[in-house]
């Protein structure tokens, strides 16, 4: 499986289908052709293009029903849950974050925060979405044994680099992926920091990537 970073916390698993994350660039483009889209919740920088791509989209119940309103074909579930859609499993994982759907005005409920562990080729991606450190994560781990954790890094709005250690060390996988940090000022981190002390306390990998960058898990 091929794994693709646009910035923030948008990405492309590509392997017998291709699944796009949280479709939001804040300079540049996200790809316009993938099979799924994912979302994990209804925030403008994570729901980002979702309604122009027009593609099928896995995303929690109340988010679904909106896209669904805007004439997209969504797939909705909710957080514990597991379906199959093209060949590729979605388990919905819980997030610790708000939720509302900015675009429809003040005081539209997203329904919550979740993560996805997602599963093609033989191989799993755990991508935790917006949250905060919670001891679950030690489930994701061990329920799920993810070959690749997503982890927000940027502090403020989610964990920062501190918090972000501890939630690989419950997840487990043997390679990291920080993201959503360095978007805005407010969310500035150095992720060499996180990458030099999260490998020099345990046997786990640090991967930080350049928008625009693939490798292959």
């Amino acid at each position: 499986m091929e794994l693709t970073w646009f910035g923030h916390s948008c990405f492309l698993l590509k392997g017998n289908r291709s699944v796009l994350i949280d479709p939001f660039v804040l300079d540049g483009e996200v790809p316009k052709n993938p099979d799924i889209v994912a979302v994990t919740h209804g925030h403008a920088d994570h729901l980002g293009e979702t309604v122009t791509l027009n593609r099928t989209t896995v995303t929690i119940n109340e988010v679904a029903k909106y896209l669904a309103s805007r004439g997209l074909e969504a797939v909705g579930m909710n957080i514990g849950g597991s379906i199959e859609v093209d060949g590729v499993k979605f388990t919905m994982t819980q997030a610790i974050h708000s939720a509302w759907i900015e675009e429809c005005g003040l005081g539209f409920a997203g329904g919550g925060s979740a993560g996805f562990v997602i599963g093609m080729n033989g191989k799993r991606v755990y991508h935790a979405g917006d949250t905060a450190l919670f001891s679950d994560m030690k489930l994701i781990g061990e329920l799920w044994h993810p070959d690749v954790a997503i982890l927000p890094i940027g502090d403020r709005f989610t964990m920062g680099p501190e918090e972000a250690m501890i939630a690989a060390r419950y997840v487990g996988a043997p390679l990291v992926i920080p993201m959503h940090y360095n978007t805005w000022p407010v969310i500035e981190q150095d992720p060499s920091y996180f990458k030099q002390a999260l490998e020099r306390t345990t046997d786990l990998k640090v991967r930080v990537m350049s928008p625009g960058e693939t490798i292959e898990i």
